[in-house]
């Protein structure tokens, strides 16, 4: 087994066949069992990650081809990204989970951090890490990936219109999407306080959150 990329929460091995997910941090059990019942009932609906067993805090999946969504953003093929990205979170968004409301399946740390995909058709082959999914707003998963794409690839928000048209309506207005990425933004503050209150994680996400709040559309 050997340590996977784009991990940073968690503990994740892998050897080609299967990978080890072991959760750490505040609420580890509690983010175990939601993804494996999210896993268990997007099977055959979402491209996702066999479950092969879960152990206390660890889930063993099965290994799943593709390429980081990031690293093709950052190879130059952002526009084939994030419309992959944005057809695929429509899907998810339409799944019949018999939500209210306007609320939907909210995945919680949408975007191409969390997106593998085939480098030849940019076809979707496994949505990534569903610990902190939820019925919510679908505004909350449009303004992160929005938020992954300004923080991460800043030299590449001139495509974020690819996915906004992948996911087939327009963009929510800025001040809502801003608001949604500064909420997200302090409640992973206070995660990382939860688990280390003099940690450099909590330095890490105030300094994200002035940054943030500095956006301009």
């Amino acid at each position: 087994m050997r340590p996977l990329p784009h991990g940073y929460t968690n503990h994740t091995v892998g050897d080609g066949t299967v990978v080890d997910k072991t959760y750490a941090g505040p609420d580890a059990r509690q983010r175990r069992a939601r993804e494996r019942l999210i896993l268990t009932r997007l099977q055959g609906r979402v491209p996702v990650p066999p479950i092969h067993s879960a152990e206390d805090h660890t889930l063993r999946l099965g290994f799943v081809a593709g390429v980081h969504g990031q690293d093709l953003v950052e190879a130059g093929h952002a526009a084939a990204v994030l419309s992959a990205c944005g057809a695929m979170l429509r899907r998810i968004h339409t799944l019949d989970l018999n939500a209210w409301n306007g609320r939907v399946l909210v995945h919680g740390d949408y975007g191409p951090n969390n997106v593998l995909l085939d480098p030849a058709t940019f076809q979707v082959t496994a949505v990534l890490d569903w610990e902190f999914a939820h019925l919510g707003d679908p505004v909350e998963d449009l303004a992160w990936c929005e938020w992954i794409i300004r923080m991460h690839h800043p030299r590449q928000v001139e495509w974020l219109a690819r996915f906004y048209a992948g996911y087939g309506s327009p963009a929510p207005p800025w001040p809502v999407r801003k608001a949604v990425m500064l909420a997200r933004c302090r409640a992973l503050e206070v995660f990382t306080r939860r688990w280390a209150p003099d940690g450099d994680g909590v330095r890490h996400w105030r300094q994200r959150i002035t940054t943030t709040a500095g956006w301009q559309e």
